[in-house]
């Protein structure tokens, strides 16, 4: 994996020293992981990270409003060269970095466009752990009151280290039926009622 993203990254980048990544500040996993730690080498290298992050955040608005856009990225029976023509046009249009339009067209020319959203949440991540900053998602199966929140951030912010800053969104997923799943970092943790239903239901099942 470490070569695949070595390869992302000279494809990325802008500048002429590429033989080494630059180690991004925690791991993210997946395609859009790959992709968005060498998207943050080239970045950093070209000491582009903050321009790169509002290309990407300007990217996922126009997939969020544009349903035209977001149709385009995620058909899968468009021609790879048509998508890759679109995006040079989108990030003509955007004024991008070249790390940027890079990116785009690099996912275009490997069929990994659907994966665009999730690359540039995964960027923005890691440009959150850039900052000191570290990012929570808490999913609770019901709204948590005052005094729940209250509890919930003191809870949290003791995996924090010195000088960290705590940034956390709560969201709630009735299929959970009780507990709550915790994504902090690079950390997942699932303390749902619904996963250890699951487990023990497996359980009992591999033993009849």
């Amino acid at each position: 994996m470490a070569s695949t993203s070595l390869m992302f990254a000279r494809r990325l980048s802008t500048s002429s020293v590429t033989r080494e990544m630059i180690k991004a500040p925690i791991q993210v996993f997946g395609v859009e992981g790959r992709y968005a730690s060498a998207l943050y080498s080239a970045a950093s290298k070209n000491k582009q990270l903050e321009k790169v992050e509002k290309d990407l955040i300007e990217v996922q608005a126009l997939l969020k409003s544009d349903v035209p856009f977001r149709e385009f990225v995620l058909n899968p029976t468009l021609k790879k060269e048509a998508k890759r023509q679109a995006m040079e046009v989108v990030a003509s249009k955007k004024k991008t970095t070249d790390a940027t339009k890079n990116l785009l067209v690099l996912m275009a020319e490997n069929g990994r466009l659907t994966h665009l959203d999730a690359v540039a949440a995964s960027f923005r991540t890691l440009m959150a752990a850039h900052r000191g900053e570290v990012v929570c998602e808490v999913t609770t199966a019901k709204e948590l009151d005052a005094a729940g929140k209250k509890e919930l951030e003191a809870a949290l912010q003791a995996f924090l280290k010195k000088g960290e800053v705590l940034k956390y969104s709560t969201k709630v997923d009735p299929a959970l039926i009780g507990g709550m799943v915790v994504t902090i970092g690079d950390k997942y943790v699932d303390m749902s009622i619904a996963s250890k239903i699951k487990k023990y239901t497996a359980a009992i099942s591999s033993a009849v």
